[in-house]
């Protein structure tokens, strides 16, 4: 059976037995997909180990498995780690941020279609996110995420009526799409109000430049701006794809 090889990130992970996993990974060049990894907490009597001792979340390893694509559950066979990220699992807050990025990422992505883009992403939020800069980048990871996914709400102007809305509150409805003015609330379905100023802030995000797809010269921003903003997308992301966020509650 022919195998495949590429640089992956955990995403997801399930005790199958007491020495086998199922994983679901992020592969640079394949995508989303699951797999299982038979035997990756079995040691050889020198001690060794085709998995390293099993995968755990966030790592960043080289993997060798059989085509995802052929099956709904691939074999992994070979996965060597490049890094596990211990600088990141030091500090409670970012080691949050980072499962929750990797939570979102699980619900929102199709498996087997590439998404380098989104792959690079994660990295550059790991990293950021054992910095000072990491709540300014997990708000502009969140939106280039949906940007990237498809998803992303319209914050710019009314989603029905199209008006400009500035000042005051806002009523976000995820029904709509966006962010929408008095006249055009619908008479139903979930709706959150907020602060005008903090959908400034999202707008002057989504416009920074970009290098490899990364924003550039975030704007520094205190847990005061970024929790309400992330209550907000947490509840756009329950709606939209219908599942409960269980890492939320841990960061906002």
């Amino acid at each position: 059976m022919a195998l495949r090889s590429d640089r992956c990130i955990c995403l997801r992970k399930f005790q199958y037995s007491e020495t086998s996993q199922i994983l679901t990974l992020l592969g640079r060049s394949t995508g989303m997909f699951r797999v299982i990894a038979k035997g990756a907490h079995r040691r050889t009597k020198a001690g060794a180990s085709r998995f390293d001792g099993g995968v755990d979340l966030l790592d960043l390893g080289e993997a060798v498995m059989t085509d995802p694509t052929a099956k709904e559950l691939a074999t992994l066979t070979e996965w060597k780690l490049l890094d596990g990220h211990l600088e990141l699992r030091r500090d409670l807050r970012s080691l949050n941020l980072a499962l929750y990025s990797i939570e979102q990422t699980g619900l929102l992505l199709h498996e087997n279609e590439p998404q380098p883009a989104i792959f690079d992403l994660i990295l550059w939020l790991i990293r950021e996110a054992t910095t000072d800069r990491r709540e300014e980048a997990f708000v502009a990871f969140q939106l280039e995420l949906l940007r990237i996914s498809g998803f992303l709400p319209d914050l710019s102007s009314c989603a029905s009526c199209g008006r400009p809305l500035w000042n005051g509150r806002v009523i976000f409805s995820p029904q709509a799409g966006g962010i929408i003015c008095e006249s055009c609330k619908p008479p139903a379905g979930p709706r959150f109000t907020t602060d005008a100023r903090l959908v400034r802030i999202l707008q002057t995000i989504l416009k920074l430049p970009r290098a490899q797809g990364i924003p550039q010269r975030l704007p520094r921003l205190t847990r005061l701006q970024t929790d309400p903003v992330n209550s907000l997308l947490a509840d756009y992301l329950r709606h939209i794809t219908g599942h409960d966020l269980r890492v939320a509650q841990y960061v906002i």
